[in-house]
């Protein structure tokens, strides 16, 4: 397994920049799994990058797999130390990272069509572009660390047949990207966005909710064996999909799929 290791100037603050350090890997089962070995040893601090142009076992939400062809995609993960913030805040955390990913697809695909797809899938159009894993750590009533894990796809144009709607950001634009180079701009991304979530979170989730996927559109939903149709009108500060038909919704988490 090679890496590279760069190190940047550490800012005027406690934590070092997100990126300070930018850890290239071969290939690994999980960049996710990767990065919380070496925060649980100790071994890496807040703002490590670590990027695999192979990952062989992805994780996804809900149990899901993340696949990924070799040297293709961002495959990144982030180890952070959210010491500015609350255990009630993880929900601010996760609509940091997506809008980091945001900021990335926008700059290249434009912003128009793409949307952050309840509660952390990138989306261009209908078509999903990427997706995010964050696992936590807490300590007691500390929250340690958390490794937030982003994939995007960049280059690749065959998936695999149960691929859900996926696209590329080479299909989009027609072109060919270095995905180590995006990943670095995805780090700077995100490290922007980090230093705005300290500043504001309820900033953060009110530029989230601007960004979200068929925001104030019907949609349908399934919860259980009910398929319903409602209108999407934002996403709480706690993370839950805010909806409305004859009634007022709220789902959390798993609660309900989307039909697309």
């Amino acid at each position: 397994m090679r890496y590279r290791v760069k190190f940047v100037p550490i800012k005027n603050r406690n934590l070092l920049a997100i990126g300070h350090a930018f850890i290239e890997l071969g290939s690994v089962d999980s960049t996710n799994n990767y990065a919380m070995a070496r925060a649980t040893a100790g071994s890496a601090g807040h703002g490590t990058l670590y990027f695999a142009h192979d990952q062989w076992a992805g994780k996804g939400q809900r149990g899901r797999t993340w696949t990924s062809r070799p040297g293709e995609n961002i495959i990144l993960s982030a180890v952070l130390e959210p010491v500015a913030l609350s255990s009630s805040q993880v929900f601010s955390l996760s609509a940091c990272v997506a809008l980091a990913c945001y900021d990335l697809l926008s700059r290249y695909a434009g912003p128009d069509a793409i949307r952050i797809k309840w509660p952390n899938d990138l989306y261009w159009n209908d078509r999903k572009a990427g997706g995010i894993l964050i696992e936590n750590n807490f300590r007691g009533d500390r929250w340690a660390f958390a490794i937030a894990g982003m994939g995007i796809n960049i280059n690749q144009c065959d998936f695999p047949a149960n691929a859900r709607n996926p696209v590329s950001l080479s299909q989009i634009t027609g072109r060919s990207f270095d995905p180590v180079r995006l990943a670095r701009e995805l780090g700077a991304c995100l490290d922007q966005r980090y230093n705005e979530l300290e500043a504001d979170p309820s900033g953060i989730i009110t530029e989230y909710n601007s960004r979200l996927y068929r925001l104030c559109q019907e949609v349908r939903l399934k919860k259980d064996n009910v398929v319903f149709n409602t209108i999407v009108t934002g996403v709480s500060a706690q993370g839950q999909l805010l909806t409305k038909d004859v009634l007022e919704r709220e789902f959390s988490f798993g609660e309900v799929d989307w039909i697309i």
